[in-house]
């Protein structure tokens, strides 16, 4: 069974040396480390009880504008009746830990475990409690829909990690994808997918590309091309890519590279005037 990383909390003792992570922020690219995820770069967020989020992307002008990427902590008996505070905002969620009591809309509360997936679409009511006995730790990406003419809104869904088959990547074994939302359903202007590498497998050419991305490694290890520099990459650790940032990989470790991918699809580009 897989296990899902997340932020490490904590802070490192004082002999700890600042530039050892290699935390790196670009013309094109950031590069944020799990060990530099402690507690005091956290934020506590309005209407949410027993809480605090690690908040690993953001939209900036110039750079990755289009989505917001948080890993969020949640004590037992902590939740949120009014998580999302913007009703244009869509959301995926996914659990890496602990459980998740769920309710879409006028749903039935569900329960997600490790692996559970979410999407939520603009405009609907959800709310998320920990009623377990351990933190409730969840991935959250958010991002602004598009609508487009004569396409409808996607409606909200539920489903894990174990639920969905990768999908290989041509000619390959050891490069897959575990699709959540179709890639031909124009309906959804954002996909939240699973990438996995088994040891040795590669990204054979450098992609660039008009999709911005944020990639939180859930397991593993790798070698990761960003623009101009080889990365070395583990769980935990988050990458961010602004639009037609050359990237590539090459798994290292024994055992499958996994990382959480978001990416922008499925509509034209904005214009500026």
């Amino acid at each position: 069974m897989s296990r899902y990383a997340f932020p490490p909390g904590g802070l490192p003792p004082q002999s700890g040396d600042p530039a050892a992570a290699g935390a790196v922020f670009t013309e094109a690219y950031a590069f944020i480390p799990a060990s530099t995820m402690r507690d005091i770069v956290t934020s506590f967020l309005p209407g949410w009880a027993e809480t605090r989020a690690w908040i690993i992307a953001r939209p900036l002008t110039g750079f990755a504008e289009t989505f917001a990427q948080y890993a969020v902590e949640v004590a037992p008996g902590g939740g949120s009746a009014t998580p999302e505070p913007d009703t244009g905002a869509q959301a995926v969620l996914f659990v890496a830990e602990g459980r998740m009591d769920l309710t879409i809309s006028d749903d039935a509360p569900q329960v997600l475990g490790p692996g559970g997936y979410a999407y939520l679409p603009p405009g609907t009511g959800w709310e998320v409690w920990n009623r377990g006995d351990t933190d409730l730790k969840f991935h959250w990406v958010r991002k602004r829909y598009v609508p487009a003419q004569g396409i409808e809104t996607p409606p909200a869904f539920t489903t894990s990690d174990r639920e969905v088959a990768p999908t290989p990547m041509p000619d390959t074994d050891k490069w897959a994808t575990t699709r959540f939302a179709d890639p031909a359903d124009l309906r959804h202007d954002m996909h939240a997918n699973i990438v996995t590498f088994q040891p040795g497998g590669r990204i054979p050419f450098p992609e660039t590309h008009v999709m911005e991305h944020g990639l939180y490694v859930l397991e593993g290890t790798a070698r990761y091309l960003l623009n101009r520099d080889w990365v070395e990459v583990g769980p935990g650790d988050f990458m961010w890519l602004r639009a037609f940032c050359p990237q590539a990989c090459i798994a290292t470790g024994d055992g499958p590279f996994r990382y959480l991918l978001y990416k922008d699809v499925n509509r034209h580009p904005g214009l500026i005037l």
